[in-house]
């Protein structure tokens, strides 16, 4: 067996739109419900959820079964030891939250790669872990770092002001625009979808693909998806598993009962 193709990395690298959705159940029991939709790209979210080390692994290896629903990991901070156990794990996409400099995006890339001959490598410690199925992938020590794909958030003031730099950094393969953060770093909390913070998530995404780099972002508002869609972003997550089991069940609930309120439907909104 040989290490597999990163295929969402390749994707990206290509340009080729990615719907992706956001899973914060903690479960594998739910990631299969959701891998099974049709969704290119699954977030397993390790920053806002209960998710630990085990539940990680357990998501990896049910969506292993659905290789065409690539597992996108966020850390929830990046620290290099914490980064080093995901990929441990067998994750090969790692998604960083705010990333602020390029500084910060150039140590992410080492903490992401194995030490090389060619001077090109990081700091990532070797184990013959899951992500090599313990020495059945022989060749993935020399194949890790090409397969490896690393994903950053820029989701404040300071992170537009070096989105340039950071977008440039090698190995940095794409970048993520958080707009719930970044609207409240600019001033307007739980209000994404204010035209201040729409224009600088426009501006950021021309300035991605003017670096070369694929740009992302989360929006449940399908409207606005399609737009983002439109201004040339890749990766896309559309929907959020924990938000559509919220407004569903409290859709069905209200529907039967006429003294509770219907879920609403706030638009630009992230969560």
């Amino acid at each position: 067996m040989n290490t597999p193709v990163n295929l969402f990395k390749q994707a990206l690298q290509n340009k080729q739109p990615q719907i992706g959705l956001w899973m914060g159940l903690a479960s594998a029991y739910t990631a299969e419900i959701c891998a099974l939709a049709g969704f290119d790209w699954l977030v397993i979210d390790g920053e806002h959820t209960p998710n630990d080390l085990r539940s990680i692994q357990a998501q990896l290896q049910t969506l292993a079964a659905y290789p065409s629903s690539h597992p996108v990991c966020r850390v929830p901070v990046g620290e290099t030891a914490l980064i080093k156990q995901y990929l441990d794990l067998g994750a090969q996409n790692i998604l960083v939250p705010m990333v602020d400099t390029a500084e910060q995006a150039a140590q992410l890339v080492q903490a992401m790669r194995y030490p090389q001959d060619d001077g090109q490598g990081g700091v990532r410690g070797m184990a013959g872990a899951r992500a090599s199925r313990w020495g059945h992938y022989p060749d993935y020590f020399k194949r890790a770092n090409e397969e490896v794909c690393l994903l950053v958030q820029v989701e404040s003031r300071e992170a537009l002001k070096n989105l340039d730099a950071i977008a440039a950094t090698p190995g940095v393969d794409g970048v993520f625009i958080g707009p719930a953060d970044l609207s409240a770093s600019m001033g307007h909390v739980g209000n994404a979808a204010h035209p201040e913070v729409q224009a600088a998530i426009e501006d950021a995404i021309a300035r991605i693909l003017k670096a070369g780099k694929a740009p992302g972002i989360l929006t449940p508002d399908r409207q606005l998806a399609a737009h983002y869609l439109s201004l040339g972003a890749v990766f896309v997550a559309v929907g959020l598993d924990t938000q559509l089991l919220m407004r569903h069940t409290t859709d069905l609930a209200a529907h039967f009962k006429s003294n509770l309120p219907v879920a609403a439907t706030v638009k630009g909104a992230t969560y």
